[in-house]
């Protein structure tokens, strides 16, 4: 138990506490589906830190509302709103929101797991050429095709991951056109004070989303847009849901670094190591696996000579640590932002 004399000598230590956890709730799949079917939502979004049990959730969610969708009695209740029909035959499906296993033959290390969705079929992974590096606005394109798809087919779509970023992209609106960076226009626009560049912004478009000017960075990225618009025709996209769903899988910090240390260990088993070696023998070169960070980093230094296999696996771990907290970082800042989720222990 926590007490406040420890609490005191934390603080004295400069240590900070640690944050408390949002509150649990009970999720019910039924009350979901009767949403989804009358239009209050159109995107169910599962997301959580590394660790922490999102894709058995969304798996076993996916599986209960299957159940629910084949109940002809449960359904006879159910008034659709008008707009894309539900169908059992379809059922429903999950979308990967993960950065990192897009990518073909990066697997253990990704954690993707594939054989855990049994038959729920499974979006968005394995459509990108490892060693490449496939970004944000491509996530966002081929989010609209997957989930317009799904639609289509009477299906019920399901985002599950951990990457704020892409889950943000595709939840709320984010406009994210493919304009290429302008080095020459960031440097002139950085010498200006933020105040005058949310006015050119302003002028140059509506501010709808404060999302636009929270940091310098997103500002001037937001103007060289904008800017670029003004003389060029972009492709943006068109179909992205408005009303998502978002439950998050919640543990403690003590709970999620055991959960950590014990999927990394059992990666390791598994043949992590492996993995990196046939990516590097296939001719990836060792700073393109470095790039995607954490797991094929570490293994990639350790393989390359720079690192001992024990310091490998302690670096790898602290830092993976380091990333669950970056995210749960994230999703609290979400919610800060005025977004709902639903955190629910699993």
């Amino acid at each position: 138990m926590r007490t406040e004399a420890h609490g005191k000598e934390s603080r004295k230590k400069g240590v900070p506490p640690p944050a408390e956890l949002p509150l649990s709730e009970n999720i019910d799949p039924e009350a979901i589906l009767r949403m989804y079917a009358s239009g209050e939502t159109d995107l169910i979004c599962i997301l959580g830190p590394t660790a922490s049990g999102k894709t058995r959730y969304a798996v076993n969610l996916a599986r209960r509302l299957n159940s629910m969708l084949s109940d002809t009695a449960l359904m006879s209740g159910i008034k659709p709103a008008e707009g894309p029909r539900l169908s059992p035959e379809t059922g429903a499906e999950i979308i990967s929101a993960d950065s990192r296993q897009v990518y073909r033959g990066m697997d253990i290390g990704t954690g993707k797991d594939l054989s855990e969705y049994g038959e729920i079929p499974v979006h968005l992974t394995d459509i990108a050429e490892a060693g490449t590096k496939y970004n944000i606005f491509q996530y966002q394109h081929d989010f609209e095709k997957a989930y317009r798809d799904i639609r289509e087919r009477g299906g019920i779509p399901i985002l599950c991951g951990g990457s704020g970023l892409y889950i943000e992209a595709v939840t709320c609106g984010y406009s994210l056109p493919d304009v290429p960076a302008d080095h020459e226009l960031r440097a002139r626009l950085d010498k200006e004070d933020t105040e005058t560049l949310i006015r050119k912004l302003a002028a140059l478009k509506p501010l709808h989303n404060s999302t636009d000017y929270d940091t310098r960075k997103r500002l001037i990225r937001a103007l060289e847009i904008a800017i670029y618009e003004q003389s060029h025709p972009v492709d943006t996209t068109h179909f992205l849901p408005k009303d998502t769903y978002y439950i998050g899988t919640l543990v403690s910090r003590e709970e999620r670094n055991a959960g950590i240390d014990r999927r990394l260990n059992a990666r390791l088993r598994e043949g992590m190591v492996e993995e990196v070696k046939g990516l590097l023998d296939r001719g990836i070169p060792a700073e393109d696996l470095i790039y995607y960070g954490l797991e094929y980093k570490f293994v990639t230094l350790f393989l390359t000579g720079d690192l001992k296999y024990e310091e490998m696996r302690d670096r790898l771990a602290i830092a993976i640590h380091q990333f669950a907290k970056r995210q749960m970082t994230w999703f609290r800042g979400m919610e800060r932002k005025g977004l709902r989720i639903h955190w629910t222990r699993v």
